[in-house]
């Protein structure tokens, strides 16, 4: 039996998770077409166990004239991981995994009232939570990019994912992470 690669091209067998907080968070199950049917979806922390590429797919399905067109958010992201093997040469696996490992935030505000007074204290992420704020961050920031743009989402995403994955500040996720716990210092 031939080995599985995610949409029939790109290997997992190179990729690793370098923080050691996320690699429970992120599987790198190979599938042929990441589409679990939402069986995870009635068990806690089951979604830990859904590949990172069906969860940024379903990420990019979420508001507005896309919810619910799976085939179209998974045409999305095939394109954009071609567009990023073009740039990059590299495995677009691997840079995906970079840019959530990159744009996900290590500390958040909570709010707590006692009383009828509400203030903010700052709180760790939970590895689950950095990785779906990560993944939203992501998306977020190409969706807006290609709203009344030339450039396609796959385009964006693909700009964005690559930005992300190498710590760049023109990224709009690592701007939103950087501000997120910006925010938590300053209430700390």
């Amino acid at each position: 039996m031939s080995e599985i690669k995610v949409f029939g091209k790109w290997s997992i067998d190179d990729v690793e998770v370098h923080d050691v907080g996320l690699r429970g968070s992120i599987s790198l199950t190979p599938k042929y077409v990441p589409h679990t049917d939402g069986r995870h979806e009635h068990r806690r922390f089951m979604k830990s166990r859904v590949s990172i590429v069906e969860r940024l797919i379903n990420k990019l399905q979420n508001p507005g004239r896309n919810a619910g067109k799976k085939m179209k958010a998974l045409n999305i992201v095939r394109l954009a991981f071609e567009i990023i093997n073009l740039k990059t040469g590299q495995n677009p696996l691997q840079i995906l995994i970079n840019a959530v490992e990159n744009a996900a935030p290590r500390e958040e505000t909570t709010r707590i009232s006692y009383g009828g007074i509400v203030y903010h204290q700052a709180v760790d992420v939970s590895p689950l939570r950095r990785v779906d704020l990560s993944l939203r961050f992501i998306t977020n920031a190409a969706r807006k990019a290609s709203f009344g743009n030339q450039k396609n989402i796959e385009e964006c995403l693909a700009d964005e994912l690559i930005a992300a994955a190498n710590n760049e500040t023109k990224s709009s996720a690592i701007m939103k992470k950087e501000e997120k716990e910006r925010i938590a210092v300053s209430v700390r």
